[in-house]
């Protein structure tokens, strides 16, 4: 099946199951070409910025509030 038959059939679906479509699609192509090896129903960490340490934060709100006063200048 190609295609140009797969579209109508997709274009009539829900959002939600174009959605796992999509999902679908890139695990499929991200497992064939070696770059994802997800594997369903684990669970993986993801960088969060609400998990950087204290003393990262204190410091970056320094950095914006001595570049704050050099623009106001």
């Amino acid at each position: 099946m190609s295609a140009a038959e797969l579209i109508p059939t997709i274009e009539a679906l829900p959002n939600l199951e174009k959605f796992r479509l999509l999902q679908f699609l890139v695990l499929e192509l991200g497992k064939e070409a070696g770059f994802l090896s997800l594997d369903p129903g684990v669970t993986y960490p993801v960088w969060t910025p609400y998990a950087v340490p204290a003393e990262t934060v204190t410091k970056l709100e320094k950095m914006l509030a001595e570049d704050k006063t050099v623009y106001e200048s």
